[in-house]
């Protein structure tokens, strides 16, 4: 009989490993770290179409847009633009590339040769506003406005048209004191705007400010008297040759809109004429 052996016996564990998949591996983590950015970038696109105009789209679609804008005039430069940025306000191309005007509006801010411009034409849709301007300001030669008159107008192109404003000063006052009866300064002033707004059909908007009290007053007549001037202002615009069809609106905007950092200053009494876009 042999010897009985007190060793235990040995056991060996075998553990099978198995790659980790479904919720136990880590895919599914870069798959939603790419869904929640792709999310993100959507809801950010929704917010930007709904806080931006539809210039600004254009704007936005013109800057990715694959064309390439050659210049047709040569500042020195070899490469593509001739030396010559088109989307940099600070520089004035030529033959229309590029920002060429030295205040230019919204709607054609470096838009270029590809720009905001329509299908077919070379020319900005705002070429008639800015004819009248030019008018206004003689940049395009001799001015149609006299001296004296000048020092009471400043013209602005925005969205909604060419904003022609006609303010007083301490020494010349478009209105005798708190009525709406007009002086002969601004008489002549509306015959010679009515006389240039009849190089266009568009429609126009007339609004009048005021400039505000010293004191406050129970019955403060602001705004009946900034409606009752830009009601005397439509008056001898249809005077002075313009259809009345072409007004389109009438608004007074009392002393709530002043363009002094002095809101008494005689400079916010004012009457603004906008040739709105058609």
């Amino acid at each position: 009989m042999g010897a009985q052996s007190n060793a235990a016996p040995v056991i060996i564990k075998r553990k099978k490993v198995v790659g980790g998949d479904g919720h136990h591996g880590g895919a599914w983590k870069v798959a939603y770290a790419d869904f929640v950015t792709a999310m993100m970038a959507f809801f950010l696109l929704m917010w930007l179409l709904n806080a931006t105009t539809e210039k600004q789209r254009k704007g936005l679609a013109d800057y990715f847009s694959p064309d390439i804008p050659i210049s047709r005039t040569s500042a020195g430069g070899d490469g593509a633009f001739g030396g010559i940025s088109p989307f940099a306000e600070d520089t004035l191309t030529r033959m229309g590339t590029g920002a060429t005007d030295r205040h230019p509006s919204v709607a054609n801010q470096a838009q270029g040769r590809f720009g905001v411009a329509l299908e077919g034409r070379e020319t900005s849709p705002d070429k008639e506003l800015a004819s009248i301007e030019e008018a206004l300001q003689g940049r395009g030669g001799e001015s149609l406005v006299s001296t004296e008159l000048s020092k009471h107008i400043v013209t602005r192109v925005t969205d909604e048209g060419l904003i022609i404003e006609l303010f007083s000063t301490e020494d010349s006052r478009l209105f005798k004191p708190d009525s709406a009866n007009p002086t002969d300064l601004f008489r002549r002033l509306i015959r010679m705007i009515g006389q240039v707004s009849n190089r266009v059909n568009n429609p126009i908007a007339i609004t009048g400010h005021l400039r505000s009290r010293p004191v406050v007053l129970a019955q403060n007549p602001v705004w009946e008297l900034s409606t009752a001037r830009a009601g005397t202002t439509r008056e001898l615009l249809e005077s002075s040759g313009v259809s009345s069809a072409r007004i389109r609106r009438l608004t007074g905007h009392a002393d709530r809109n002043p363009t002094e950092d002095n809101p008494m200053s005689v400079r916010n009494n004012r009457v603004e004429i906008t040739i709105l876009r058609r």
